[in-house]
């Protein structure tokens, strides 16, 4: 690889030697090659060196010919003003133009009365602190912001390597990160330049002023891709450039920012890179990272050279029109006694820049004016700030007194469940707040920082290149800290801290460090924090089912969990959104639980496919974009899926885990249309062999997927419950009345009467039931009920839209508010079935389910399939079924997708590279005759599946004699049938090779075996998915057909007819 070109290196030459004995440093790639390339060089840190620049300005020195022309006209403006004795404006006009050593651009932009206001308020200032008869206490505080948008100036006072705690320096820098910087877009972005003045403010006092100078960019217009192309392909840096930066720029630093925006292209984290300046000790810290990545990162980065000393001479923010910023920092050492040499320092600047990225605005950081109580260091802080997040959802737990409560109390009696209910939310809401945590953390700095320490030993990288990073403070802090065994740690915990409250809290930090099997916390490049837990330590009488495994991700604007119940499992990726501070509040509480219930749920729904359940979840802070979160979660828990090998980028990490992890995400509220994006990023980053199987819900056209609601996979399921019970009962569709939730395909399947549809656009209902041919344009069409044509109603018939407000019904009622009418209409509506297939969870629980049933004790519907995940509680399932509904639960209504996708993810880890891009991917906008029969073959499952299970339920009940709840019989075969799996996957069964291929020609869809050969997929499929396979196939079958209560004998013999 060359060096930069323009950019001197030292004497030894090359890529190798531009590179610190840190890997920190080590940012260059191969050429070509992935951003994540595990390519490496094999030198060590004795024969590396800085990246090295000549001791020239990276920008060019405006001269404003005009100045001294200016500056007349100022002076007699000034004195024009009277406030300044006329005797002294001659020499505070020289001052403020000679002597402060103010840039020139300043006097080139700003108009003679903007300057003028300007010098009178520096003498203002003056006066007031002389008449304190103390010039420290001077405070300069200049700004101007045009009203136009264009730009802004802001002057203030700064003392050298402090983060001011008050006065306009204490907020300066933050306000230009949420005015200009945060949301930075193409289409507006701004660029910065900030100064520290060469003199001091008066003869009388010595502080200097720090200059901003912020301008709207003005890029060149636009042009296609390649016109922004050099030769090779690659952006040309001048074809994106703002012209002003253009003007200014040198050539080396034209030079230096050209690498750094290709490495910040192809990666998804930020490039950092640090240059040393010939003859003097200054270094040049330059940070390139794609819009949106992250806020308040400018600012923070102020916060964090001042912690070690360092103060800037001059400061850089550079926004490029294809998406990249570049902030450039000239950093000097403070000459104080007490402060580490910069060559270490900044060696840390470097690390922890990567963990400021991600979490830039830490209150428990010291270098953060917003809590200057807080008195970590980078690294400490961000630990506190996870195990803050950590405690706030694990620490509110209900503990033996719930658990008594819950023994005495009847869960099956509405009532007690309901007064269980309130304890657990009470429990949860006012044990511990946010608030309280944080203080607690605030109090006990020096725990903190032991308990840190704690973390660190097992965590931090001791690989050969952390081994030279001997140097750094972090690594010195290690080592000089003494650290504690875990019992010497707890009790140094006991018996420091008073009360049992502050206590827990702290023993989370313990409990959170012992949970933690690898983490992403050193990598030096990332985008947001993961660690992946060993579930152990959530209790047993909240959860009651023990996940297989755990990851919690932590993002500057977001938080996340997923979890996962078996090794080999599968579940959509849900954003959580907030409508407002109050509900972001709720979010936040309940966000792990409602994840753990939908993994839970989603394992009893995954029963007769080779995935066991998961679910992840991602709230976004408010206003935040949720895109932005997706990609940073998922990249987050990519890398502790794939071994890090690159230098400074991606490295290996310490792993307690120590065995190969694959996970599958599939589409869920929210990120639809992001399964193509996670599935090209896992195969940028690395994935070569599992990217195809990873996301699922994949666009069809252009990455092989198979969308559910374009062949009707989830309805196929649900109808088949709906069809079963028209069958047992003898009943004709046509009489049958019903309501229903969202589900298009569920009104293109069906020939019924339907009285109500409820979706996301409000409701429409009609007693006389509604036109199906209307219905049926809508559903083709993918349209809300919106779009109804209003003509096709009876007389008794209505629309009411979420917008809608005092709304007559033909009934007389007022309707007042069309959202809450929306939100309650599934419980005012009457007819033989109801169907919801889309909704929010719990929309029917133990505090509502009472609308369902009128006052002479008739519930509203004979029959409900619930179509939709969660819709109703398990409280109010056996509400209803007490009432004579004939209920099927959601895990077995609604499972036709989960087996879509299963065989997607088969697909995906069956054909290779070019078979898959060849067979599934459509030509022509059209789909392959393999794609076409795959789909079929995927229908057909999900029909015989369902129909399997239906009927397995439906004897069962029979069976019983109505003794137990369909609810209950769906729960226990899903139970017993995911426990027969575990044990048929610990058995030696899989390896009597017979038995195994004879069930996987089975298991497999025709159309994959006969294309790629059984032999030959035994070959590809991973040996844990081949188990889950083969025994979620032999579990399924035989359960669905001799029931929950077969015998031994009966497996016996079923397992003999396997090899067949």
């Amino acid at each position: 690889m060359s060096s930069n070109p323009g950019t001197p290196l030292s004497d030894n030459g090359g890529a190798a030697s531009a590179l610190k004995a840190n890997p920190g440093t080590a940012h260059l790639t191969v050429p070509g090659a992935s951003p994540y390339s595990t390519t490496s060089s094999s030198r060590t840190g004795s024969e590396t060196s800085l990246q090295r620049v000549q001791n020239l300005p990276g920008y060019k020195t405006p001269q404003f010919s005009g100045k001294e022309q200016q500056k007349a006209k100022v002076e007699k403006n000034v004195a024009s003003k009277g406030f300044i004795p006329r005797e002294l404006v001659a020499g505070e006009v020289s001052w403020f133009y000679g002597n402060l050593g103010i840039d020139d651009m300043y006097f080139q932009n700003e108009s003679t009365d903007v300057i003028t206001d300007h010098i009178i308020a520096l003498f203002g200032a003056k006066v007031l602190a002389f008449t304190k008869h103390d010039p420290n206490t001077l405070s300069i505080d200049l700004e101007k912001i045009n009203e136009d948008g264009s730009g802004a100036t802001f002057i203030h006072n700064s003392k050298p390597g402090v983060s001011a705690t008050a006065g306009p320096g204490a907020t300066c820098e933050r306000r230009i990160d949420a005015l200009y910087l945060n949301d930075s877009t193409k289409d507006k972005a701004y660029r910065l330049e900030t100064y520290r003045s060469g003199g001091a403010i008066s003869a009388t006092a010595s502080q200097q002023l720090r200059c901003y100078f912020i301008t709207r960019c003005s890029f060149p217009p636009s042009a296609s891709s390649t016109t922004t192309k050099n030769k090779d392909g690659k952006t040309d840096i001048r074809a994106v450039s703002d012209r002003v930066f253009l003007e200014k720029a040198t050539q080396n630093t034209l030079d230096i920012y050209q690498e750094v925006m290709w490495k910040a292209e192809a990666r998804h984290g930020p490039v950092i890179e640090v240059f040393e300046v010939e003859g003097t000790r200054e270094k040049r810290l330059v940070i390139g990272y794609r819009m949106g990545g992250t806020t308040h990162f400018f600012s923070a980065l102020s916060d964090l050279y001042h912690f070690y000393s360092l103060y800037s001479a001059r400061k850089y923010v550079e926004q490029f029109s294809n998406g990249i910023t570049i902030i450039s920092l000239y950093l000097n050492p403070l000459p104080t006694p007490n402060a580490p040499p910069i060559e270490h320092s900044i060696f840390q600047v470097m690390k922890e820049a990567s963990l400021l990225f991600c979490l830039p605005d830490n209150p428990f950081f010291a270098g953060n004016p917003a809590a200057p109580e807080a008195g970590h260091a980078v690294q400490e802080a961000t630990y506190a700030y996870c195990g803050w997040i950590f405690a706030q959802h694990f620490c509110n737990r209900l503990g033996p007194a719930y658990l008594a409560l819950k023994n005495i109390l009847d869960e099956a009696n509405p009532s007690h469940a309901e007064v269980l209910d309130d304890i657990k939310r009470r429990f949860r809401e006012e044990t511990f707040t946010r608030e309280s945590i944080k203080d607690v953390i605030v109090a006990y700095p020096e725990l903190i920082r032991m308990l840190y320490v704690n973390f660190a030993m097992v965590h931090y990288p001791d690989s050969d290149e952390s081994s030279q990073l001997m140097p750094t403070l972090s690594y010195q802090r290690l080592r000089t800290e003494a650290p504690l065994s875990d019992e010497e740690l707890y009790n140094k915990i006991r018996r420091t801290v008073p009360n049992k409250h502050e206590l827990q809290v702290l023993e989370s930090f313990l409990i959170f460090n012992k949970a933690v099997l690898k983490t992403n916390f050193y990598q030096p490049t990332k985008v947001a924090l993961s660690f992946r837990f060993a579930p152990d330590f959530l209790p047993e009488v909240e959860y009651p089912k023990k996940p297989f495994g755990m990851f919690f991700i932590i993002g500057t604007d977001f938080r996340g969990f997923h979890i996962r119940f078996r090794d080999v499992a599968r579940g959509g990726i849900r954003i959580v959104r907030s409508r407002n501070k109050e509900n972001y509040s709720i979010n936040q509480r309940q966000l792990f639980d409602e994840n753990y219930a939908l993994a839970s749920t989603q394992s009893l729904k995954n029963k007769d496919i080779p995935e066991g359940g998961a679910k992840g979840t991602i709230l976004p802070s408010l206003g935040a974009n949720p895109r932005g979160c997706f990609e940073k979660y998922v990249d987050a828990v990519i890398d502790l899926l794939i071994p890090g090998q690159s230098p400074g980028i991606k490295e290996r990490l310490v792993d307690l885990y120590n065995k190969p992890e694959l996970l599958f995400f599939g589409p869920d509220e929210g990120t639809a249309d992001m399964m193509d994006w996670a599935a090209l990023h896992a195969r940028e980053r690395g994935a070569e062999t599992w990217w195809k199987s990873f996301t699922t819900g994949k666009s069809a056209e252009m990455l092989g997927g198979v969308p559910h609601d374009t062949y009707g996979m989830t309805s196929l399921s649900v109808r088949q419950y709906v069809v079963g019970i028209y069958n047992r009962l003898g009943l004709r569709e046509k009489d049958i009345t019903k309501v229903q939730t969202g589900g298009p395909d569920e009104i293109l399947l069906s020939s019924d009467k339907t009285v109500a549809i409820i979706d996301g656009s409000g409701v429409l209902a009609d007693p006389a039931g509604l036109d199906r041919q209307e219905l049926i344009r809508l559903a083709k069409k993918r349209q809300m009920i919106s779009n109804f044509d209003r003509s096709k109603l009876s007389k008794d018939g209505y629309v009411v839209l979420v917008e809608d407000q005092d709304v007559s019904l033909p009934s007389g009622e007022l309707v007042i508010d069309g959202t809450d009418f929306r939100n309650s209409a599934h419980l005012r509506f009457k007819a033989d079935l109801f169907v919801p297939c889309g909704g929010r969870p719990e929309a029917v629980n133990i505090s509502n389910v009472a609308g369902l049933v009128d006052h002479e004790g008739k519930p509203h519907f004979k029959y409900i399939v619930e179509g939709a995940n969660l819709f109703l509680t398990q409280q109010a399932r056996l509400y209803l079924e007490k009432r004579k509904v004939i209920l099927f639960k959601d895990s077995s209504a609604n499972k036709g997708g989960v087996t879509s996708s299963s065989l997607e993810v088969l697909a995906g880890l069956s054909l290779s590279n070019d078979e898959y891009l060849d067979l599934m991917v459509f030509k022509d906008g059209k789909p392959s005759e393999f794609y076409q029969s795959y789909v079929r073959d995927i229908q057909k499952k999900i029909t015989e599946n369902a129909a399997m299970e239906f009927q397995c339920i439906w004897r069962e009940h029979a069976r019983l004699n109505g003794a137990k709840s369909r609810t209950l019989i769906s729960d226990e075969l899903s139970i017993t049938l995911n426990n027969l799996q575990a044990e048929l996957e610990a058995s030696d069964l899989f390896d009597d090779v017979p038995s195994r291929k004879g069930v996987m020609k089975r298991a497999i869809p025709d159309t994959l075996v006969e294309k790629v050969g059984l032999d030959t997929l035994l070959k590809r499929l991973p040996e844990p998915y081949q188990r889950a396979l083969f025994s979620s196939w032999v579990a399924s079958h035989f359960i669905y057909k001799y029931g929950v209560n077969g015998s031994s004998v009966d497996f016996f013999h079923f397992a003999r007819e396997l090899a067949a």
